[in-house]
């Protein structure tokens, strides 16, 4: 572990509250976190024993004014690179060569439902493009098709729009990003063509979530559920709406910020805080059983 022999607080405190004070999407709510820092730091809250200890008390105070899951001070346990956002990078690598790419499961259940678990994140689309359309053309020629997502703790909206791409028929205006730097707007559509065979727009479509899914895993059911295309089934997930960047503060710390936010072009909203509601609400552990119950009586139907 690292001690306070070789950890002094005051300059990652500093740096964190620089950091927020120039990066974070709501610049009001960044100078009370920076100056609540500071007041914490001045108390000596943060005379904590190793780097360990101090990400958890720190992300404790950051989340306090405005409970917002994607600011936190990550701790990891390996010496991390100082480039913007190296340690979440290396870390996201090594997951995603233990997953097969990130669909670790594809599955044919009784009565023509197809199962695919997207887990344990929506990677990098440069790198998942290839496993994902993999296991969405395998599911496309299913009657109905359940989609995984408790055990999704987020990752990027362009892999997003790549999986919404093959459970729509035509292209569609998904969500859009404003971002803090230039008040300036981005917005997600789903791709008019995909490599591979969709599963379209019409067939049955489930969405399972529990209390663990988060970040873009919550935009693709959020997405799915707000255009009528899937009935989510589970529980509620984390709620945590704005995209974020790391930069590295400490050998084994980094500070995690969203610059941006998103808003849904149906509901004018999004998830932050309250998560995505479930349409079936349900234990997550039940949450399979329950949706494929709802596609066999569809399909009969």
């Amino acid at each position: 572990m690292t001690t306070l022999t070789n950890l002094q607080p005051a300059p990652v405190i500093d740096e964190t509250a620089r950091l927020l004070t120039e990066h974070y999407v709501f610049p009001e709510i960044a100078e009370q976190v920076a100056d609540l820092l500071q007041r914490r730091l001045a108390e000596g809250a943060y005379d904590v024993d190793g780097a360990e200890e101090l990400a958890r008390v720190v992300t404790e105070d950051l989340q306090s004014v405005n409970d917002d899951k994607h600011l936190r001070l990550k701790y990891h346990a390996d010496p991390v690179s100082p480039e913007q956002g190296a340690a979440t990078l290396d870390s996201i690598r090594r997951d995603f060569d233990t997953s097969l790419g990130g669909a670790p499961r594809v599955e044919l259940l009784d009565g023509g439902v197809a199962l695919v678990e997207l887990a344990p994140m929506l990677f990098p689309l440069e790198w998942a493009a290839e496993p994902l359309s993999a296991a969405l053309t395998l599911a496309s020629r299913a009657q109905a098709l359940i989609v995984d997502l408790r055990n999704n703790r987020g990752g990027d909206p362009d892999t997003v729009a790549f999986v919404c791409s093959y459970l729509l028929d035509e292209r569609t205006h998904l969500n859009t990003m404003y971002w803090r730097r230039g008040e300036r707007s981005e917005q997600s559509w789903s791709l008019p063509h995909v490599p591979g065979a969709r599963f379209g727009g019409s067939k049955p479509l489930y969405v399972l979530s529990s209390d663990r899914t988060f970040s873009a895993a919550e935009e693709l059911a959020y997405d799915l559920q707000q255009l009528g295309r899937a009935v989510v089934v589970g529980e509620p997930t984390r709620g945590g709406a704005h995209p974020c960047k790391g930069w590295t503060v400490h050998p084994h710390l980094e500070t995690t910020i969203p610059t941006g936010r998103a808003i849904n072009p149906i509901s004018g909203a999004n998830w932050e805080g309250t998560g995505v509601r479930p349409d079936v609400p349900c234990a997550a552990v039940e949450s399979l059983g329950q949706a494929h119950t709802l596609a066999l009586a569809r399909l009969a139907g």
